[in-house]
Formats: C-alpha cells, structure tokens, sequence
C-alpha cells in the first residue's frame, strides 16, 4: 500500500518505515496542533497497514483528532491514541513498575506494547524497598519473554529483576524522587552501570522508548529488508 499513495506536501513521513522496521512511523503528540496529528494519523492510515499510534497526547486534543479521523481509541492512563491496533502475539512483555508513582510511565509502556501485537503482564509496587514484594512475583516475571523495568529513586529495581532473570531486561529511569534523585538522572546511571549484566536503558520516563525496544526483539530473526 504504501509504494502506491502520496501524502501531502508538506507533510514528511516515513511510509516505508513499516517495511523496514514492521511497524509504521509513530506520531509523537506534544507541539503539534489537532489538525496536523490528524493529518499525519490520516496519511498513516492510508499509507501503511499496521496501528498508527500518537504518543503523549491528552484528552481534549484526542477528542479534537478523533472528530477529524474517527475510528481510533484513546488509552487515558497511557496517554496513547490508537488505531487499527495489532492482535496479541506469542510475545510476552513484563511491566514492572517499583511505586505507585511510576505508573503513568508503566502505563504508557503496556498501552503501546498490547497496541503493536505483544501481550503484556503488568506487575506493580513491587519495588525494592519491601523486597519480598519482588521476590513473590519471581515466576510470573520469569515466564515472560522481555521485561520493562520502571523505577525512580535509586532505580536498584532494574538490577535486582536483571540478577532474577534471564530474558532480556528495558529498564527505564523515572523522574520520581526528591532532590538528589535529580529528576531521574540518579536512576539513570544506576541502571546504566547496574551490576546485572545486559541491562539495557532508555530514556528518562520513556514507556515508549521501552516498548519499542521490545518490538525490536519481537522482529528476530533479522527482517528482510528490500534492496529496491
């Protein structure tokens, strides 16, 4: 489909990203207006097959889109707006998320990893300050094929859940935290120099970054790309 329509002029978006990377480009909401989301979820959704997604967009501005390109569903917590989203595959994600205030993180992690295809096991305020807590939940983690880790403060959760684990682990730094937890910056290079080996890390309080780092290990082996 997207070798046989033209978007408009002034929009530039990649509608071969799909083919390369098996998920079309994802809009990412903040400074944009509800028109120019809608017409580049429009263009999207003519121009590609998979779920077209716009991150961290609020209520209001989904509601203005919406009026302009129905069909899609918005996930609150996630702050996600989702067409055509993809049907559950074998691939199983774990969201883990050490306190109640690193949810809306979590929350936007599993809303983008069920909206592209993976089924998601969210396992919250297991975090390392009443680590029993952690501990009791080590079965339903290990049974999953990837864990996200979403931690503040110290951010030690990550490295516990790495040294339990086997599957790949995303951990993601949150900006929860007071003065010297400087707005995730601590939790970042804890997780960065975590003694877990492997650990990988994105972006402070990027659920998305980290949902996207799981579709990549949901893509092997390799994608075969085109060479024309």
């Amino acid at each position: 489909m997207n070798g046989q329509y033209v978007p408009p002029q002034n929009l530039t978006l990649d509608l071969d990203r799909e083919t390369r990377q098996g998920l079309p480009e994802v809009i990412y909401g903040p400074g944009k207006t509800p028109q120019e989301i809608a017409t580049a979820a429009s263009t999207l959704l003519k121009g590609n097959d998979g779920p077209v997604l716009v991150t961290r967009i609020d209520e209001d501005t989904a509601a203005q889109v919406l009026a302009t390109v129905p069909g899609g569903t918005y996930l609150n917590a996630a702050r996600l707006l989702v067409w055509r989203p993809a049907s559950a595959g074998d691939f199983t994600l774990g969201v883990v998320t050490a306190g109640t205030a690193d949810g809306p993180v979590a929350s936007e992690a599993a809303g983008m990893a069920s909206s592209i295809g993976m089924r998601v096991v969210e396992i919250r305020d297991v975090g390392v300050a009443g680590i029993d807590r952690i501990l009791n939940r080590v079965k339903d983690i290990r049974a999953c094929d990837a864990v996200v880790v979403v931690a503040g403060m110290e951010g030690a959760l990550a490295s516990v859940v790495g040294g339990l684990v086997a599957a790949p682990v995303i951990a993601v730094p949150t900006s929860t935290g007071y003065g010297a937890a400087l707005e995730g910056v601590t939790a970042m290079l804890a997780m960065m120099t975590s003694c877990a080996a492997g650990v990988t890390v994105v972006n402070i309080d990027s659920g998305f970054g980290a949902a996207m780092a799981a579709h990549r290990l949901t893509q092997l082996p390799i994608r075969q790309i085109p060479t024309s």
